[in-house]
């Protein structure tokens, strides 16, 4: 177990390197100027600023203070905002794109997996057509339509919930919504075919002809094996969800990571968008890695050498 951690942690750290390495070229790739947006027209102003920043430096010279800095929690100045650092951009973010992600993981988890089961377990009767039914339609319809939707219905018309803002629990509803509905989706229909592949096995058979009460049969041998696919689906679902989604935070004007990031790439600010993509490949990384040691705990004959 010990070792197997040891290289799954080696293996994320190198694939953060690749992660880091990749992002670096590419934003260095781009046509343009970072300062464009700005519009400064004297060169020896547009000098300055590129001397303030380290632009005027080598490419690979950048490189090394780019990954050292990294090494050190730092993730530079944004190019955009004077005076302020790519970390408290993120720290700005990221308590409202967490907040969204942690309810929103929750709801889906719960929902999506009890939807999944009762499917599962009512196999081809109306609760199954019925719930699949609606599974196919929220994994049909894009998040934003979702969020435009809730916001003429429960903001515009009925006034039940404020249209945008941060300021109560009330403006968190129509984000975690938005967010959850294709996730909630994905996992019923998941959970079901799981369940539907583990209760047709002999171990269900045997279980069964033993006289072990069903509810048993199905928590303890059925659920906790159809589990697997499920939990390797949250653990990345959790990542994005918690990063903030791009669009529903414009929507209803959250301002997390998601929104900070779409205005980082329309703004041009380098070090912004490398440091909250970084910051997202972190937390994908780590949940995956949590997934990895989750998986022994699920299924005791999935063994780590």
């Amino acid at each position: 177990m010990g070792r197997y951690f040891i290289k799954r942690v080696a293996l994320a750290l190198l694939t953060l390197f690749f992660i880091m390495t990749l992002t670096f070229v590419l934003m260095h790739a781009i046509p343009g100027d970072p300062f464009d947006a700005q519009n400064i027209q004297r060169a020896e102003i547009r000098e300055a600023m590129y001397a303030k920043y380290g632009l005027d430096k080598p490419v690979f010279e950048q490189y090394v203070k780019y990954m050292t800095d990294f090494v050190r929690g730092d993730f530079g100045i944004s190019y955009q905002k004077t005076d302020t650092s790519v970390n408290e951009i993120i720290a700005t973010g990221a308590p409202y794109s967490m907040t969204i992600g942690i309810c929103a993981s929750v709801l889906i988890v719960v929902i999506g997996v009890t939807a999944g089961v009762v499917a599962a377990l009512r196999h081809n009767r109306i609760a199954d057509r019925t719930l699949m039914i609606l599974a196919t339609i929220g994994a049909t319809i894009p998040s934003f339509v979702i969020a435009s939707g809730f916001l003429y219905i429960f903001s515009s018309k009925l006034g039940w919930v404020p249209s945008f803002g941060v300021g109560t629990w009330k403006h968190y509803i129509g984000p975690v919504i938005s967010v959850s509905v294709f996730s909630i989706a994905f996992i019923s229909r998941l959970a079901r075919t799981s369940v539907l592949e583990e209760m047709g096995k002999d171990y269900i058979r045997t279980a069964r002809a033993k006289g072990t009460p069903e509810a048993l049969v199905i928590t303890r041998h059925a659920l906790r094996n159809a589990m697997i696919p499920v939990v390797t689906y949250v653990g990345q679902m959790v990542a994005g969800i918690v990063t903030g989604s791009f669009v529903v935070e414009k929507v209803f004007g959250m301002p997390g990571i998601g929104y900070l990031f779409t205005e980082s790439i329309l703004n041009r600010d380098y070090t912004a968008i490398m440091g909250i993509t970084v910051f997202f490949s972190v937390l994908l990384i780590i949940s995956i890695l949590i997934v990895d040691m989750l998986y022994v705990l699920i299924d005791p004959r999935i063994k780590y050498d």
